[in-house]
Parts: structure tokens; sequence; C-alpha cells
């Protein structure tokens, strides 16, 4: 796939932690409005990708670069403001917050008034709490969580975290949405409007999806194109039909030769 207008190019990644190689020689090539998933085995090096494209971890070898921007040096905040936002294997949510409030965090790179304005409470600091507000229902109702909007995080239903959770990363606006593990605990009817609404916000936002996931369901039916890892190595990138049928990627899942299969 050409790379030309990549939103996100991972060259060559390596990561070791001591002895151990967590990741080896890594290639991605994300472009806009792709929709492509991360799968392997527990242990393959899925979510620490996922790591070092936020710049929580920094690659030993080879570059990250988004938009552009080589990503070696940016902390994990200017990635973000490159347009990268992600959610998490373990929700992470200010459980002490209402619902509303943890999505205006979410956007808080965007708002547009200084510390002074703050503690003054300016026209301008009402102005941006009011935009920000606004924008934050907007995306609590595409969840169907507006009506929450005054619970404590801590109080909703476990699938409805998961949702809150992905609304707030969508508060920052990203152009590369990471998903890490996002029907992790949901059933089966969870499962499936998940689908139906990774799909739409992807329309909606016109942005790119990198995806983790456990569940073949759900990876199959709405990822354009899979990678897959084992050992943190690379050994299949295609469509779903084409990784379903591949024989080491079956060796990997199953545990022993395709011929033994």
């Amino acid at each position: 796939m050409a790379n030309g207008n990549a939103l996100l190019e991972a060259k060559h990644v390596t990561i070791r932690f001591g002895g151990l190689t967590a990741v080896s020689d890594l290639n991605i090539n994300i472009q806009p409005h792709e929709l492509v998933g991360l799968i392997g085995p527990n242990g393959a090096g899925k979510t620490t990708i996922f790591n070092m494209l936020t710049g929580v971890y920094k690659p030993t070898e080879g570059d990250i670069i988004i938009g552009g921007t080589s990503t070696r040096e940016l902390k994990p905040y200017h990635i973000t403001g490159l347009g990268v936002a992600r959610t998490f294997q373990n929700i992470r949510l200010f459980k002490e917050l209402t619902v509303l409030e943890n999505v205006k965090i979410g956007g808080h790179i965007h708002y547009k008034y200084s510390g002074t304005s703050a503690v003054l409470h300016t026209n301008r600091f009402h102005a941006a709490e009011e935009a920000a507000e606004e924008e934050a229902l907007r995306l609590l109702d595409i969840f169907e969580l507006s009506s929450r909007a005054d619970y404590f995080a801590k109080n909703l239903p476990y699938g409805d975290q998961r949702r809150l959770e992905i609304a707030r990363a969508l508060a920052a606006k990203p152009k590369l949405l990471l998903l890490d593990e996002p029907a992790a605990g949901l059933n089966t009817g969870e499962t499936l409007r998940l689908m139906d609404k990774i799909h739409e916000i992807r329309d909606r936002f016109d942005l790119a999806i990198l995806l983790i996931e456990h569940n073949m369901e759900l990876v199959m039916g709405i990822c354009e194109r899979i990678i897959v890892l084992n050992f943190g190595k690379t050994i299949a990138t295609g469509t779903p039909e084409e990784v379903r049928a591949n024989p080491q990627v079956i060796e990997a899942y199953l545990g022993e030769p395709v011929e033994a299969v």
C-alpha cells in the first residue's frame, strides 16, 4: 500500500526490555480512513506496540512517523496533539468524576484559554467551557450516554464504561484512533452493537482506526486489513480472508503445524 499520505508509519521498529525483544522489526502503514486489526496470541506484543505509538515507550531501534513527523523525541501529549488517541485494555476512567467531566477532560488539549483566564473566570474561559461541554454532550449522545452525563463514571455498567472511554478518546479529535480490546468483557449483543458503532465513528469523524482485539468475529467482521503478530514479529498481513487461510496464523493460534490440523 502506498505511504505518501500515510497517517502512521512504523519503520523497522524494535523494542527490547533487558534481554527480551518484545517487538522485532515492525513495519506498519496506516492510511486515512483505514480500519485495521492488530491480532495475535497473548504476549505477542500488541499492547507494547500501542505504547510505542503513543510515546509511553520509546523504540530501541527504528522510527515511528505520524503525519510526517517523527515521534522519537516527543512526549505522549505531543503525540496526542498530532492526532492520536487511544483506549486501554483495562478501562482507565476518572471514576470519581462524572461521565460528562470524563469526556471534557479528553478534549483538554483543544481548550483555548490560559491558566490566568481559568483562575479569573474570564469571558474567554466561560466561552471555552461552554463549547467543551456542548461537544462532550454531542459525543455522549452518539454513544447513548447523554442521559447519564451527571452519573459518576464508577457507577456505569461495564459496557457503558467501555463506550465512555471511546467517547473520551474522540474528544481529543484524533485522526487515528487506537482501540485496545474494546470488546473485552462485552456480551454478544454488546459486541455486535460495538461493531456497528466502530464503523459509524470511523465514517462520522473521518478517521483511521487501529484495533487490537481477541474477538475474531469482531475483527473479521469489520477490519479491511489485518496484521498478525507472534512473539513480537509480524507473521502475516492481508485481508480477513487471506489472514484466515494463512498457515502461519493457524499454527500461531492452534499451537501446532497446520499439517497436523
